[in-house]
């Protein structure tokens, strides 16, 4: 049986143990440029078999939240490159999680202040964070205006060329974000996509954007360098589908065709419960379904685990568990995980923005 610490090769990155650091935003990347601190910060990480990095936008209207970072422009690409030379340093692998939020944003984070895009002009109940002098502010999103179909090609154009800015960059790899109520998800879910057009209605058409992301990215750079990040069922930033298991089926047997590295799926609701009452899913089914499409990517699980629930999901079937808040007080997480403690508990009050404070500051065991 697999062990969390043992190997795996997940597409072109042989990876030292099955530990996956998930993607974290903590809102410490002024002007959405990579800083020294992050350098220090991931690479305390890179013991974990794979570091996904914090959602990272694709584009300036990709943007939701103050201060996280881009990789769209050059000076983006630079702050990046010490970050993934320091993680390689140390032994580690990292992919760059690529973000477009979509109708979770606010006019002050636009390009010219401009409204957000969304599939339909149907603003989310829900909230971003503006940094305001020097500290974390929730506000109400903004109202969103409905991408005209000439848009679409633009913003697949985006995924792709933040994939290549990855590469250069010196990421391993790059997760596309298509979960959590984001642009990608925005489309794939009924409750935000409204359109009659070829982007909306039906599964085949709502999965649309996704597959052309996905498309693009991988004639980019490869499958071998991919993965995705999906929630079939998280109502995270207002985002439901009506009849979520064929939706996810449709887009799991769409992409078996594709030489992925992962599938990175959240199960139940992000930071919440694991199994969403009025939303059953079965995840055991969607893997079976796609491994009898002849998909072969890693299968990576997330929410709320811990060793024993983790070493149970590897046992029936993941070959990867994504760790979250849990690798922000514990730097040193695999080591802890594998002489069963002790943990640092994290201070909530530093999450988003802030300096070394509850970032890097976080002791790790001796050795």
């Amino acid at each position: 049986m697999n062990s969390l610490f043992d190997p795996i090769q997940v597409g072109a990155m042989a990876l030292t143990n099955r530990t996956v650091m998930a993607p974290l935003t903590r809102n410490r990347a002024p002007g959405a440029v990579p800083t020294p601190l992050m350098v220090t910060y991931y690479a305390q990480r890179a013991s974990a078999g794979l570091l996904i990095t914090e959602a990272t936008a694709i584009s300036h209207q990709g943007q939701g939240y103050s201060d996280v970072p881009g990789l769209y422009a050059p000076e983006q690409i630079a702050g990046w490159k010490p970050v993934t030379q320091a993680v390689h340093e140390a032994g580690g692998k990292i992919v760059v999680q690529l973000w477009h939020v979509g109708r979770v944003s606010h006019t002050e984070l636009q390009p010219g202040q401009a409204a957000p895009v969304a599939p339909s002009a149907i603003r989310a109940n829900t909230k971003t964070v503006l940094i305001r002098d020097g500290a974390p502010t929730f506000v109400d999103t903004s109202e969103p205006r409905a991408l005209e179909l000439s848009e679409l090609p633009g913003i697949v154009q985006d995924y792709r060329l933040a994939a290549l800015a990855a590469v250069e960059a010196g990421f391993d790899g790059v997760e596309i974000h298509a979960a959590n109520g984001y642009l990608i998800d925005q489309f794939l879910k009924t409750g935000s996509n409204q359109r009659s057009d070829a982007y909306g209605g039906s599964i085949e058409n709502r999965a649309r954007l996704l597959l052309e992301v996905v498309a693009a990215v991988t004639d980019a750079i490869g499958g071998a360098r991919t993965g995705i990040r999906l929630s079939p069922v998280t109502p995270a930033n207002d985002v439901v589908d009506a009849d979520p298991q064929p939706l996810f089926d449709h887009v799991l047997r769409q992409l078996a065709s594709h030489p992925l590295a992962y599938l990175h799926f959240i199960e139940g609701a992000t930071g919440g419960p694991r199994e969403v009452p009025d939303r059953p899913f079965d995840y055991a089914a969607l893997q079976q379904s796609y491994r009898a499409a002849g998909g072969r990517a890693a299968w990576m699980v997330n929410n709320g685990y811990d060793l024993p629930l983790a070493t149970t999901a590897l046992a029936e079937g993941a070959d990867l568990v994504a760790f979250g808040r849990p690798f922000i007080a514990n730097p040193d997480l695999v080591q802890r995980l594998r002489q069963g403690g002790p943990f640092n508990t994290p201070d909530r009050a530093t999450f988003y923005g802030g300096g070394a404070a509850g970032y890097t500051d976080y002791p790790a065991l001796a050795h």
